[in-house]
């Protein structure tokens, strides 16, 4: 699912607006609808599509912050090896949650993904209180723990920890609690990641296909090709669309929209992809909406008393 700036924090808007709210709304739903391109890459191992999305999503990166006068910030940035070392850092969660998202989907494992990305914010306050000291509120450790129920469930339904939602929630929360040490906007700082992430994605990518194992030169032909390179575009649009409509609109809100793309995951891991979706799932899932409900009231309430 998953975008690489969806945890750079947003600059508090004083009131939303409605070109805000169209560019987030537009955002979320490419989001929500990654799953039906992966999908059609599901053939290809995910190791060689994540190397792709960097790879492809680079250019793209670049051109932005051309059009946009913002190459020196990062040209600057590159002669300072601590931030090098810090967006190494942001690069390796970032990968580690792209390469799980893939084979969820790839895999016919949607509904954990969703369950990942419901999860997350609640995750990010468990890290928040471990490495900065943040209390956990009341309300929030109510969310927390109807949230640990709901895992508690599937994971004695599973037969283990439905590991997959785990992975993407920790890798996520990670990469946003390190991305607030990058002095960069979103979208330098996700050019700086798939700069990184590049070197050894097209070293891979080479050393796969020298050998007749990759997809681009040796797959099934030109609908392979095609696939691969729009990577780039499923990764790089919606966090550049997401990057301008956070600027526009309040942290309250965007605290609400951020559920839109891990619905629209679950119903169509439901009905489209036709996932198991029995008695046990459906209360484990009931924990965690209501867990959600009540960690965003919290949410909202505190952003109007501010």
């Amino acid at each position: 699912m998953a975008t690489a700036d969806t945890a750079a924090k947003p600059a508090m808007a004083n009131d939303d607006t409605l070109a805000g709210f169209f560019y987030a709304l537009t955002a979320y739903l490419l989001w929500g609808g990654l799953p039906i391109y992966l999908k059609m890459v599901a053939h290809i191992p995910p190791l060689e599509v994540v190397a792709h999305r960097a790879l492809w999503s680079l250019p793209i990166a670049a051109l932005v912050l051309i059009i946009g006068g913002r190459v020196r910030e990062v040209a600057a940035l590159l002669r300072q090896p601590k931030k090098i070392a810090m967006a190494l850092i942001t690069a390796g969660f970032v990968t580690i949650n792209w390469l799980t998202y893939v084979y969820a989907i790839g895999s016919n494992h949607a509904l954990e993904s969703a369950l990942g990305y419901y999860i997350n914010p609640l995750i990010s306050i468990i890290i928040a209180a471990i490495f900065l000291g943040e209390k956990i509120k009341g309300v929030q450790l109510v969310a927390v723990a109807l949230a640990a129920i709901a895992v508690a469930i599937l994971a004695w339904d599973a037969g283990g920890l439905p590991w997959i939602s785990l992975v993407l929630a920790f890798s996520w929360g990670f990469y946003a609690f390190f991305k607030k040490s990058l002095p960069l906007g979103p979208n330098q700082g996700f050019f700086l990641e798939v700069l990184i992430l590049s070197v050894p994605a097209l070293g891979y990518l080479i050393f796969l296909e020298s050998r007749g194992g990759g997809h681009f030169v040796h797959g099934s032909g030109m609908n392979d090709v095609w696939l691969l390179m729009f990577s780039g575009v499923a990764t790089a649009a919606p966090l550049m669309i997401y990057a301008n409509g956070a600027k526009l609109l309040r942290l309250s809100t965007i605290a609400i929209m951020q559920y839109i793309a891990p619905t629209i995951v679950f119903l169509m891991a439901v009905f489209l992809f036709h996932e198991p979706f029995g008695t046990t799932k459906l209360v484990a899932f009931g924990f965690i909406w209501a867990a959600l409900i009540v960690y965003t009231a919290s949410m909202f309430r505190g952003s109007r008393a501010k």
